[in-house]
Parts: structure tokens; C-alpha cells; sequence
């Protein structure tokens, strides 16, 4: 079943550039636990004035990409992201669902 997701996080200030970097450089090893978990059509926006980030993804399996933190390479993504972004005890990316309200395809 393919679901859409989308949610918010919050990048610290002074951090835009390394945050795109970073994600430019997405590990080869999180990009596959990512793929086997059914998370295709991701994307993240970042509102510059608020520094809000809007993640979008589908997914085709039971996980999205803020529920794999039992898999060693995210947890290991999170924490070389921690220093850039809000994150939980876990190193976890504050991650806020959000509702949808209208699609078109």
C-alpha cells in the first residue's frame, strides 16, 4: 500500500549549507536501508525565515524514514546530523507529522 507522508523539523541557524551538503552526500548505506524500507519520492524544503523543514516521502512499506531507528545507519545518519537540527535524547530529528489536507494527482 503506498502511503504519503510529509513532516516538519527545525534546522539550526548557520546551518543551511552544511545541511544541503551533507544530504548531497546522502551515505550509500542509509540511501539503501531507506530504499528496502519502501521510501521512495523524498524530498525536503526549508523555509529560510522560520527555519523549517518540510520533509515529503512515499513509502510502499509499514515504515517511513522517522520510524527505521533500529537500523545501525540511521542511527549513525542521525548523529552525524544531530549537530545541525533539533533532535530527541535518541538523536532522533524532531519530526511533527503532518495532516493532509488536499491532494491532486
Amino acid at each position: 500500500m503506498e502511503r504519503r507522508e510529509a513532516f516538519k523539523m527545525h534546522l539550526k541557524p548557520g546551518c543551511k549549507e552544511e545541511y544541503r551538503k551533507r544530504h548531497s552526500e546522502l551515505w550509500p548505506e542509509v540511501r539503501k536501508v531507506l530504499k528496502e524500507a519502501g521510501v521512495y519520492d523524498y524530498s525536503i524544503y526549508l523555509d529560510e525565515e522560520t527555519g523549517t523543514l518540510f520533509a515529503f516521502q512515499k513509502t510502499s512499506g509499514e515504515a517511513g524514514s522517522q520510524d527505521l531507528g533500529s537500523e545501525e545507519a540511521i542511527r549513525k545518519w542521525w548523529h552525524y546530523m544531530a549537530p545541525l537540527m533539533e533532535v530527541n535524547e535518541d538523536e532522533s530529528p524532531v519530526s511533527i507529522p503532518l495532516e493532509e489536507m488536499f491532494h491532486l494527482d
